[in-house]
This record gives structure tokens, sequence and C-alpha cells, in this order.
């Protein structure tokens, strides 16, 4: 396994960085500098969208600016959070998505993360079933969209979104059943939704055999890949804790050892720092560690 490693510029713009956002010049500058090969690109303004970068012109000076620190680009975060697709018009959605496909298309990326954008609450049974139904349907169509393309849509599933339980997220990829639709596994999510059982409605779901359970369980549906340790805690009571990798509770090389046939043909793995204060300097210890985490299962 020799993957490319980005490191997520969304852990430079939350949280505690929210009120002074790092710029995407002085991220890539880190980034070059520790050693990584690329970013996934935040879709919250000030980093880029597509109207800070309106114009084939702006966008290509943005890749090349990218490009001048020797890094690439794993993947784009836009933002949905207008348009909830479990309880939106599916026109307002596909328009959206119509406005970052066009700009993932000028910047050369080619996959796209989502989520549910809603919190996790208790529903009644037709509730709930109406609203799997809309986010099929407009998933289904998101990804066609995207596949006409040449895109594909990943789905990152978290503690702080709707449908956070394994038996939730294989469904639903099940359900939206299309080649460029596609999971994105990220360990810290996958330990809190999948171990912990955090922030599930009604009974919990929780999988004996941890997140190396949850990866087979999601096997033939895993896209795109999140590299964060979780001390098995959530972030303001929201969503999963990304802790340094080594201090929590994920054995990362029995985790790499179980995903080896999924993960080693992908080109990008991502570091996702996201609301974690101490990212400058976790963020440098990061690719040792996943370099000789990877060495060990080889």
């Amino acid at each position: 396994m020799n993957p490319k490693i980005s490191i997520g510029s969304w852990a430079f713009a939350f949280g505690p960085f929210a009120e002074a956002p790092w710029p995407l010049a002085r991220i890539l500058q880190y980034a070059q500098h520790a050693g990584y090969d690329g970013v996934e690109i935040n879709g919250f303004a000030p980093h880029p969208t597509p109207e800070l970068y309106p114009t084939a012109e702006s966008r290509q000076a943005l890749l090349e600016e990218i490009r001048s620190y020797g890094l690439g680009i794993s993947g784009y975060a836009p933002d949905f959070t207008s348009a909830p697709p479990d309880r939106s018009e599916q026109s307002a959605y596909l328009e959206l998505l119509q406005g970052y496909i066009d700009f993932c298309l000028d910047l050369g990326i080619a996959t796209i993360r989502v989520d549910t954008v809603s919190p996790p609450e208790a529903l009644t049974e037709a509730e709930y079933e109406e609203r799997f139904s809309r986010l099929v349907s407009t998933w289904r169509a998101s990804a066609e969209l995207a596949s006409e393309k040449g895109l594909r849509i990943v789905w990152e599933f978290e503690p702080g979104f709707w449908l956070n339980k394994p038996s939730e997220v294989k469904r639903l990829v099940e359900a939206v059943n299309h080649p460029a639709f596609q999971v994105l596994f990220d360990t810290s999510h996958a330990y809190m939704s999948g171990v912990v059982g955090a922030r599930q409605t009604g009974e919990k779901e929780l999988l004996s055999g941890g997140i190396t359970e949850y990866a087979r369980l999601l096997e033939d549906h895993i896209g795109h890949f999140h590299l964060i340790d979780s001390d098995g805690t959530l972030h303001d009571e929201e969503t999963s804790t990304h802790a340094a990798f080594g201090a929590g509770e994920i054995d990362f090389q029995a985790v790499l050892s179980e995903l080896k046939p999924l993960v080693s043909a992908m080109e990008w793995w991502c570091v996702d720092f996201c609301f974690n204060a101490e990212v400058e300097e976790w963020g440098r210890e990061a690719i040792p560690f996943i370099r000789k985490a990877i060495k060990e299962v080889e």
C-alpha cells in the first residue's frame, strides 16, 4: 500500500479555528511542510467555493496555486446545509450539486463528500420511511448526475447526523444502489457509531467486532477513507472527537490489515482532524504514524 495522504482543510476552519480560519495558502504551506501529498477541500467560505471562484480562469489559478506546493486534491466537501436531502425538494439539492460538480470538474476533483445534514432524532415509522425514501431518491439522482461527468458521491456517516446505526448505513447505500454512490469510511465515526452507539435513537445497535466488523459490513460499498483516532467521546456532545493517532481506542494495525483489500487500491487517504485545536502539532505526527502502520501490515 502506498496511498497519497491528504489533510482535510476543514480542520483549520471549524471549532477552535472558527473565529480565525486559516487561509488556504497557509494550509497549503503547512501540508507541504508536514509531508502531505494533498488537501481535501472544505467547501465552506473562506475556503474555496464556487462563489469565491466563479470563473474557469479563477479556478485554474486556484488549481495552479495548489499544485505550486506540490499538492493534489483528494476530494471536495461542499455545503448542503440549505437543502437537507431528506427534507428538501430534490430540485433544490440537485441545483446545488450541479454547481459543485462544475466546480470539481474545473479543479480535476473526482470525489464529492456528502452527509444527511439533519441531526439524529426519534421519528414515527411513517416519518422515518418518508424521509428515508426521499433521501434515497435524491441521492440516486445525485449519483446519476455525478456519474455523467465521471465523478462520484461519497456519504460520510457520523453520530451527529441522521442514519447513524450500522444497519441504517448499509440499508441506505444498498437502497441507493448506484455505482457512483459509495460510503466514506471514517475510522473515528465508525468507532463512535458502531462501537459506542453515540447519539443513536431508540435501542442501541453495537458491533462486538468493532470497526473491523463495520468495515466487513460495508466492504462492497466503501469508496473513500478518512483516518483519525477516537477516544470514545463526542466533541461538544455532537459528533466524534478526533484524537491524536495512537492516543485513542483504535488499533490501526488491525484496521488497516482488515481493510487492506479495500483501501490498498485507493489513490487517496485523508487525515481528518476536524474540531481539534492541536491539529498543527498532531497533523505533523500523523504522516509517520500512518506510514509506519502501513509497513506493519505489508
